[in-house]
């Protein structure tokens, strides 16, 4: 069977040349994909891998870059921070037509909604705990130690990524937005004194984790790790609660990001994981509302990105004729997170 994406013939024979200990590759088959990097598992003779590759179609300038994910894995591999075991890197697109990574096979689940959680509010809470506890420990790394001090710009990291996220959007979009100018402008306006560098995962939220839910509820590896680099560990904070969704916020379900887990009974709320971060952290978290501004911002770009490689057929799996309508959402919902700080 054919799978997108990959040269199966192609993949065998560079794993028999560079992992030759795993085994010859028996099946392949799609994970994830379509909205971001496409995920593959490969049940080899001797032990499951997985593939890491970039999307298909439209891919935007400097984003789904497979050495920047290979390298922060491979860093992070012997921290407190739990990742996936990185096993080879192949910059050659020659292979599969794309660079690509194989890592190890983590016995864990991405869980996205409620009803995939299966756990009591008491396993609920202690997970929603600890996702809280391993963001304060990606912020904690001294990111020099762990040889990434070359991994980013730590200067001018929002500004920067304003301007950033601003091209993206206009390589994406197909006509103009008078309410994402204007949320631009107030963003650019509005832009906090930023706290001491660190490392950042940049698209952190609990279905870019591996959960296993038995015998006890854990978190074994945290993945996707394509938009991390070195600045402002509020704007994780940030995009993290910009993907929560509380009790009572019907709007949140009509953007069909990360799914609704977070309404697990026992799971905490938006505010109780920020203070639980705050107080593990030690950080002030005072500026959080504009952080979450600015993370409905970035999350507008991004679907607005996944939303035009829909509209090209590039798209791998289903759901994403929806996408679209999110944006306008998300875009609303920072300007009244930028009306609620104003008023603090």
């Amino acid at each position: 069977m054919t799978v997108p994406g990959i040269d199966q013939p192609a993949l065998v024979a560079w794993m028999g040349r560079h992992l030759p200990e795993v085994g010859e590759p028996l099946s392949v088959s799609l994970i994830s994909g379509g909205r971001s990097n496409l995920t593959y598992r490969i049940q080899a003779r001797e032990r499951d891998v997985v593939l890491r590759r970039p999307p298909l179609g439209h891919v935007l300038p400097t984003a789904h870059d497979m050495r920047r994910e290979w390298r922060v894995i491979s860093a992070l591999a012997p921290t407190a921070v739990p990742v996936p075991e990185p096993l080879a890197f192949c910059a050659d697109e020659d292979v599969i037509g794309a660079p690509f990574y194989l890592m190890g096979h983590v016995d864990g689940v991405a869980v996205r909604s409620r009803d995939e959680l299966h756990a009591g509010p008491e396993q609920a809470r202690k997970l929603a705990e600890r996702l809280a506890e391993i963001l304060a420990a990606i912020h904690a790394l001294d990111y020099r130690e762990i040889g990434l001090a070359d991994f980013g710009r730590p200067e001018g990291y929002l500004p920067r990524q304003l301007d950033r996220w601003c091209q993206q959007w206009e390589r994406s979009s197909d006509g103009e937005t008078p309410e994402f100018t204007r949320l631009v402008a107030r963003l650019r306006e509005r832009m906090p004194a930023v706290s001491a560098a660190t490392l950042v995962h940049g698209d952190y939220r609990l279905d870019n984790t591996l959960v296993r839910l038995a015998p006890d509820t854990e978190i074994r590896a945290v993945v996707d790790w394509e938009m991390s680099t070195l600045g402002d560990p509020l704007a994780d904070l940030g995009l993290t609660l910009t993907y929560w969704h509380d009790p009572g916020d019907d709007e949140r379900a009509g953007i069909p990001v990360a799914g609704d887990v977070t309404l697990a009974p026992g799971f905490l709320n938006t505010a109780e994981f920020a203070a639980h971060y705050a107080k593990i952290s030690g950080r002030d978290v005072t500026d959080l509302p504009f952080y979450i501004a600015f993370g409905n911002f970035k999350l507008a770009v991004i679907v607005e990105g996944i939303h035009a490689r829909f509209r090209q057929g590039k798209t791998v799996g289903e759901g994403f004729e929806r996408i679209g309508a999110a944006v306008p959402t998300l875009i609303s919902r920072a300007h009244r997170m930028l009306d609620q700080e104003a008023s603090a």
